[in-house]
């Protein structure tokens, strides 16, 4: 299934983003599991269902508020993101490549508040897309 409406921001575009004080930094959404999200995500990122959003939760943002949604390589996100465009926010990406290409970058990720460099695989198959350096043995 494909998302035309979704627009992709890489993960380079996105760790730019993050590091500039100059423009609003984006509200980062994980549209990984709960389980996941404990194993490590982006700093910023708040962790969202992608079956059944809270979106509530986005009450307070504004619509043209860049919101950048990731998952392990990117379908939960853009189907998170498809959500959030048709309740009318408007400046949504998908970060491409999910936070398997942004580990497999070597980019940051936390646990709780402390920098990790492991990643809940998902599962046997889509771990496959992850170093394995960067798999969390203890799933």
């Amino acid at each position: 299934m494909k998302f035309p409406n979704i627009e992709e921001i890489t993960s380079k575009e996105l760790a730019q983003l993050l590091l500039d004080s100059r423009n609003p930094r984006p509200l980062v959404l994980d549209a990984r599991s709960q389980t996941e999200y404990a194993v490590s995500h982006i700093e910023t990122a708040t962790q969202m269902d992608p079956l059944t959003p809270d979106l509530a939760v986005l009450s307070t943002v504004p619509k043209d508020h860049p919101i950048v949604v990731y998952c392990a390589v990117g379908y939960r996100s853009a189907k998170l993101a498809q959500h959030l465009n048709e309740a009318g926010l408007k400046c949504i990406y998908n970060l491409s490549g999910g936070i398997f290409h942004w580990a497999n970058e070597g980019r940051l990720m936390f646990r709780e508040q402390h920098p990790t460099q492991v990643v809940h695989p998902y599962n046997a198959i889509w771990g496959k897309l992850l170093k394995s350096s960067y798999h969390d043995h203890e799933q």
